[in-house]
């Protein structure tokens, strides 16, 4: 790699490092050279406008660099997004729509009430009754909840299960390993700390209720075959053996988040596949915790319908100028929750780090499960989901080879 390519880089680094000293978190993950962090650290706080500049004229500096299509094209987006975070964190206006669309590299728009309305009506079926929709399923799922005490034990066995399914199809390094733990007082339900040489900690926030439905879906998500499989596989590839040395850094609000998000919410169709309700039930059962796993499956199956409510959510209040009444009705309406679990999740989206990452689940989900059902002839879903793995693809390239693939 040239001079140029290098220095390029080194400087994409730093400037992802100085977003972190303006917003805590910014920075979900940092493998690379110790030493920048530290230069870091030891300068005055950056001004926000100025580090917009920076990433504008670095991705005008790409062409000129010599560094290939594929890293090229992946730093471009990632500057694209570093530049409007600037922008943004510098109080300047940004419509909501293109502020996504700039990080995220996709174009959000409303969902459909009738897609919505679908949804209930399975959801009906499989829940009769003559009580409210709405207050069926919140029974069925407060009998699903796990005690706090039992959910780390629970985790912990169906973790290993996932693990061997993981390094059996997708392989992992001999070395790696995830610890949990259970926190409170946190925005999201689940996180993953990647710590680096192979290491993870993934902290699930007791305060949201786990249900044993949801728990492989978690689990999945962050360590297996989700982020922390993720974080191995390009740690141990991009990163070690062909020195993309721009894979040690991962950044809150770039394409890099829709496609994990999007990776990890599927992790367990890769890893399981239809059935993964009785085979969980069967993993609790020797815990002595009761899931309904065929039941628990359609019920998840039938509430994916509902996938573009929180996005259509954070639209109201970010694009549309709804006040937070408003909105929480439209979560309780459409997602059939109760007002403390809607609340929940305006805190998410009223977040100023993440106000705009729930597109990142919705449009990662929707994008990447398309992509992996277009999978070319002969090519098994373990194949295709082991590009997500290995590969610095962003949306924009996935929706290429989807848009080649329905023209051949």
């Amino acid at each position: 790699m040239s001079g140029s390519a290098l220095d390029l880089v080194r400087e994409y680094l730093l400037l992802g490092l100085r977003f972190d000293r303006l917003i805590e978190g910014f920075v979900d993950a940092y493998t690379g050279d110790a030493a920048l962090r530290r230069q870091v650290d030891n300068e005055p706080r950056p001004d926000p406008a100025a580090l917009a500049r920076r990433a504008a004229q670095l991705r005008a500096q790409l062409p000129a660099c010599g560094l290939p299509e594929p890293r090229a094209r992946f730093l471009d987006a990632h500057l694209t997004a570093l530049e409007c975070s600037g922008r943004v964190l510098a109080g300047q206006q940004v419509g909501f729509v293109a502020e996504v669309a700039a990080y995220f590299d996709v174009m959000i728009e409303p969902g459909d009430p009738e897609v919505y309305r679908q949804a209930h009506a399975e959801l009906e079926a499989l829940l009769p009754g003559a009580e409210p929709l709405a207050d069926r399923l919140t029974a069925y799922r407060a009998r699903d909840e796990i005690a706090p005490e039992r959910l780390e034990p629970a985790v912990q066995a169906l973790s290993s299960a996932l693990r061997d399914r993981v390094r059996a199809s997708f392989g992992l390094p001999e070395e790696e390993i995830v610890h949990y733990e259970v926190v409170t007082d946190k925005p999201w339900s689940g996180f993953n700390y990647y710590l680096g040489d192979f290491r993870s900690r993934v902290a699930i926030n007791a305060d949201l209720g786990h249900r044993m439905a949801n728990l492989p879906h978690l689990v999945a998500h962050e360590a297996y075959p989700g982020h922390h499989t993720e974080h191995c596989h390009k740690e141990a590839g991009l990163v070690r053996k062909e020195h993309h040395t721009e894979q040690t850094i991962f950044l809150v609000n770039t394409p890099q988040c829709l496609m994990a998000e999007g990776l990890a919410d599927l992790g367990l169709r890769a890893a399981v596949g239809p059935g993964w309700g009785p085979w969980a039930a069967e993993i609790l059962d020797d815990l002595e915790l009761r899931m309904d796993g065929e039941l628990d499956e359609r019920l998840e199956t039938a509430a994916a319908g509902l996938l573009g409510v929180r996005q259509d959510a954070a639209l109201m209040l970010h694009d549309q100028g709804a006040d937070t009444e408003e909105v929480l009705a439209y979560l309780q309406r459409w997602l059939l929750v109760p007002e403390a679990r809607a609340r929940q999740m305006v805190r998410f989206l009223r977040d100023p780090l993440w106000r705009a990452y729930t597109s990142t689940y919705v449009e990662g989900y929707r994008l990447l499960r398309s992509w992996l059902q277009a999978r070319p002839p002969g090519h098994s879903l373990s194949q295709r989901y082991l590009r997500l793995l290995d590969e610095p693809l962003i949306p924009s390239v996935v929706r290429a080879e989807l848009a080649q693939r329905s023209a051949s």
